[in-house]
């Protein structure tokens, strides 16, 4: 074996051990730090949902933007068309592939909603506090090492029951993760590519309904 080989060696040996050594709770503290770093965020995506019922896989694809601090736009090359937008007032959403003819519009505070496209509020807002965690070991996502967390929120919520999160061993940005509910449904999402701090279009955060759609508001719908 060359020097240069077991070089090459000893370095991923240490790095598979710096990854393994850190506790949870340091992993997902680390994660929230750098998340609070992040003033805007260019993220590919691919999604996955499985339905244990009907034994059934959907695969989505798409571009999200987010800029701190509330505003958000998922675009979905795959379904195309497919939108999800925070303007810092609304949370627009609008999945003409599922649900044409319609946009419901929720609340910009109605943060459990936000959360199932946005894993910065699902996952990093105080989550010793929050959940009871463990290591899941490491894994490579997209060429990137990560750290796996298993999550079990200690108070019942509307999102998930169980989750892993993968944060990146080095950016310490969350590369990748899996939420099932209480219905068993499991959706997977996996950061293909992520971009940090680069300029967002202020057009991205805008949506207007198309035409002769009709739009839900949640709020006028529950009587506030």
């Amino acid at each position: 074996m060359t020097y240069m080989k077991i070089l090459a060696t000893i370095i991923a040996i240490g790095a598979a051990v710096s990854v393994q050594a850190q506790t949870p709770d340091a992993v997902m503290k680390r994660a929230a730090s750098a998340y609070t770093e992040m003033k805007t965020i260019r993220a590919e995506f691919e999604q996955t949902i499985t339905n244990p019922l009907t034994g059934t896989n959907a695969t989505s694809r798409g571009v999200m933007f987010r800029q701190s601090p509330n505003l958000l736009s998922v675009n979905f090359t795959s379904p195309k068309g497919d939108r999800v937008v925070a303007d810092g007032t609304s949370l627009w959403v609008y999945l003409p592939s599922t649900a044409p003819g319609q946009v419901i519009r929720l609340p910009a505070n109605g943060k459990s909603a936000i959360a199932l496209v946005e894993p910065g509020e699902l996952f990093l807002n105080s989550p010793s506090s929050r959940y009871d965690m463990a290591s899941g070991g490491s894994a490579t996502v997209s060429g990137r090492r990560a750290n796996i967390v298993t999550l079990v929120p200690k108070k019942a919520n509307n999102v998930f029951t169980r989750a892993k999160v993968w944060v990146d061993a080095q950016d310490a940005s969350i590369r990748q993760f899996e939420v099932v509910d209480v219905n068993g449904l499991t959706r997977v999402v996996t950061i293909t590519r992520l971009q940090m701090n680069v300029g967002v279009p202020a057009s991205e955060f805008h949506f207007t309904p198309p035409r002769n759609v009709r739009v839900l508001d949640s709020a006028a719908m529950s009587g506030n």
